[in-house]
């Protein structure tokens, strides 16, 4: 009796539901978007790999860092992707451990604004994108932020609401090309609310400004290089600026959840993704612009994101505590001055 309790506990731990049992489990929180892409690309490739399974879960930023605040004590995630703002959020709420990029062997082929964009050690960026003005090279010139409010133009311009992803960037440079670069964007927002009358309208969404500008209703717009490629594709000439003051835009980072019982495969799975032959492929796809300064893209592709050195260095971005401490009072402001 006693052997064959034996040989069936052999054979138990050698069957597939055993196996899949000892199966290592990463649990990552992600954007929800291009999901089938990352899937194929950086997912499915890193399962084979390291012979785990990935559980993804997604969401916007809000719901997902409310739920890692919600599981705080046992943490349910391991690795997340989030915005710099919100990494420094989620530092504030001692909900991420600092990142060991000893263990990152692709670490050091990142742009220099990739590596700690945080400055505190907790995140590493992934993926950045810039934002400029697309403009109608046919009917105006832009060589500065303020262009935007010269009377000549200032009638033919959408600006992105300060509740948007590109409202913050935009009015950080229009207040540094008005000589006040103060974290409260004050400058800019009272100098959009002295020309709120004539400005056609202060978007939420880029994906009407494509129409807007091919039915001339709008000469320029700030947007993110993300939505650049729609606009290629007019009719009309329209050219991507680069102002004197720079160019803004945003960054996504990863970070690892603290109290993670899988710290050392989350490190793996981020390895993974920041590699060259990783991020190139998601560019070539144009889900991300590559945060690898080793990556090589077609010219398609390249066109239609942020990519290289000259456009990393160039980019100005709102630093975190600025965003975090400043967004309560930047959204009064703007009620008051702009009212939309």
């Amino acid at each position: 009796m006693k052997n064959a309790l034996i040989a069936s506990a052999a054979l138990l731990a050698l069957s597939p539901l055993a196996a899949k049992a000892q199966e290592k489990t990463l649990t990552i929180s992600v954007y929800a978007f291009a999901q089938d892409d990352f899937k194929t690309i950086v997912y499915d490739p890193f399962e084979q790999k390291c012979s785990c399974k990935i559980v993804v879960e997604t969401g916007n930023s809000v719901e997902r860092l409310a739920k890692m605040e919600a599981n705080k004590a046992n943490p349910a995630i391991d690795m997340a992707v989030v915005s710099m703002a919100d990494a420094l959020s989620a530092t504030r709420k001692d909900l991420i451990d600092k990142v060991d990029t000893s263990k990152l062997s692709n670490f050091g082929k990142l742009y220099d604004l990739a590596k700690d964009p945080n400055g505190d050690g907790m995140s590493v960026g992934y993926t950045f994108y810039a934002t400029s003005i697309a403009y109608r090279s046919d009917k105006m010139k832009v060589e500065s932020w303020a262009d935007l409010l010269k009377p000549e133009y200032v009638g033919h311009v959408a600006f992105p609401n300060v509740t948007t992803n590109q409202g913050p960037p935009a009015l950080y440079m229009l207040g540094q090309a008005l000589g006040n670069d103060s974290p409260d964007l004050k400058a800019a927002i009272v100098a959009l609310g002295e020309k709120k009358d004539e400005i056609v309208t202060f978007y939420e969404k880029s994906s009407q400004l494509v129409q807007l500008m091919q039915q001339e209703e709008i000469w320029a717009a700030p947007i993110g290089r993300f939505s650049w490629a729609g606009f290629t594709k007019l009719d009309v000439p329209v050219a991507w600026a680069t102002p004197k003051e720079g160019q803004t835009g945003g960054m996504n980072v990863m970070v690892v959840t603290k109290g993670s019982k899988n710290r050392d495969l989350a490190l793996q799975f981020m390895d993974f993704w920041l590699s060259t032959e990783i991020q190139t492929k998601l560019a070539e796809k144009l889900v991300d612009s590559p945060a690898n300064k080793d990556v090589k893209l077609s010219e398609e592709a390249a066109n239609n994101l942020s990519y290289g050195e000259e456009t990393a260095k160039s980019l100005k971005l709102i630093p975190s505590a600025a965003a975090l401490d400043n967004r309560a009072a930047w959204l009064k402001e703007w009620n008051e001055k702009v009212g939309q």
